[in-house]
């Protein structure tokens, strides 16, 4: 498994060039093994710099590597580990990015994984990074769960391919399947972590599963990452956390309850001199009214999700707009709006047109600090919100 100094050699001279082309240059038995470290390590270097930053880190040959978390990730996953911190279980260990950045904060850690491979690679991997309290088992969830000890948590990342290699995107169709597993999972342990796509369906996988207590809605620049389900015994009313992670450190965190949702937000035809308009993981959680009863701001329109509001509030967990103009879009007055704006931005919020279809009807070029939102007020009049963006 470890890499020998001429693979390391090849691996480094090599590790900023398109591994496709490498391919077609280079051939030999050990090459699949060489263009998956680089490759790696290509991914690494921003999604995992602190394995990236330990050189014989070894990546797998024959898995995606689309569905590892980032460091960005698994650190703020750090943010949400129990109280007490005796003994984890990461039971779909797959390439251990979640892992190596959780068990150092627990006295015992096992690794569990069902291909081999992996759990060699894991077993190399774990020494370089210093986990030297590692158990890494070879095995099946489903298997292993009524043999485990308990555990103060468990964390799982579901695969989210079918035998084919096709995505799949309910929790029942995921592997291992959490349906199944729940009541298993809960006498083992008082808290468990799940990890799943953003593309899963939160409201029904919360009726789904049960017992959940938190749902954890993470983008990272406003991108929309990961889903996180936190399953307690006993669980009472489920809180959502729309997380919106920044490079820099800093973090947007807005919490709500289905039960806050249901206060509708207050309506208005006229916006005021800010837009406010909410960040990907408010949007993915539905706070559609708990977001503008929070910072009381107006809905522009039930379906809109634009907000708007006569104060400035840095806060808010999305970005804020000045408000410099709010036109009919009729021909008068596109046609003087084309002939003033070389480019500008363009957002469509419940409106008839596209992005593309604007732009093609009016010549407008994407760019410049301008923002175009054409969207619908709440007396159903159509109308384009221009304005600049607030820096916070």
């Amino acid at each position: 498994m470890k890499q020998s100094p001429t693979q390391q050699e090849f691996i480094f001279a090599h590790e900023n060039e398109d591994v496709r082309e490498l391919a077609l240059r280079f051939r030999g038995e050990d090459m699949p093994f060489l263009l998956a470290q680089i490759a790696g390590r290509q991914m690494a270097k921003y999604k995992i710099p602190t394995w990236y930053r330990t050189g014989e880190i070894v990546y797998p040959v024959h898995l995606s590597l689309e569905q590892a978390s980032s460091e960005m990730m698994a650190r703020y996953k750090c943010t949400l580990l129990p109280d007490k911190r005796e003994r984890f279980a990461d039971l779909t260990g797959g390439m251990g990015v979640d892992y190596s950045f959780m068990a150092p904060s627990f006295r015992h850690a096992l690794y569990l994984e069902q291909d081999e491979e992996l759990c060699r690679i894991a077993i190399h991997n774990f020494e370089l990074l210093g986990l030297n309290h590692a158990t890494v088992l070879h095995g099946k969830s489903e298997d292993y769960l009524s043999q485990m000890e308990k555990a103060d948590l468990i964390y799982l990342d579901p695969s989210r391919r079918d035998e084919a290699g096709r995505k799949v995107f309910r929790m029942e169709d995921c592997s291992p399947d959490l349906t199944q597993l729940k009541v298993q999972l809960l006498e083992k342990a008082d808290r468990v972590m799940i990890k799943y796509s953003p593309m899963l369906d939160i409201s029904l996988a919360v009726k789904t599963v049960g017992d959940v207590s938190e749902v954890h809605v993470v983008s990272v620049e406003n991108e929309c990452k990961e889903l996180l389900f936190i399953l307690t015994k006993d669980a009472g009313e489920c809180r959502y956390h729309a997380v919106n992670l920044h490079r820099g450190g800093e973090m947007e965190v807005f919490l709500f309850t289905r039960e806050e949702e249901t206060q509708e937000a207050v309506l208005t035809s006229q916006p005021e001199r800010y837009l406010y308009e909410p960040n990907a993981s408010i949007m993915k959680t539905g706070a559609f009214n708990a977001v503008g009863n929070s910072y009381q701001l107006m809905k522009l329109h039930r379906h809109s999700h634009l907000y708007t509001s006569d104060l400035l509030l840095p806060g808010f967990p999305g970005r804020i707009f000045t408000i410099e103009e709010v036109m009919v879009p009729n021909r008068i007055n596109v046609r003087r709006f084309v002939s003033e704006t070389e480019k500008v931005n363009i957002a469509v919020r419940n409106y008839p047109m596209s992005v593309a279809e604007i732009r093609r009807k009016t010549g407008l070029k994407d760019g410049g600090e301008r923002y175009l939102f054409a969207t619908t007020l709440a007396d159903g009049q159509k109308v384009w919100i221009v304005g600049k963006k607030v820096k916070k």
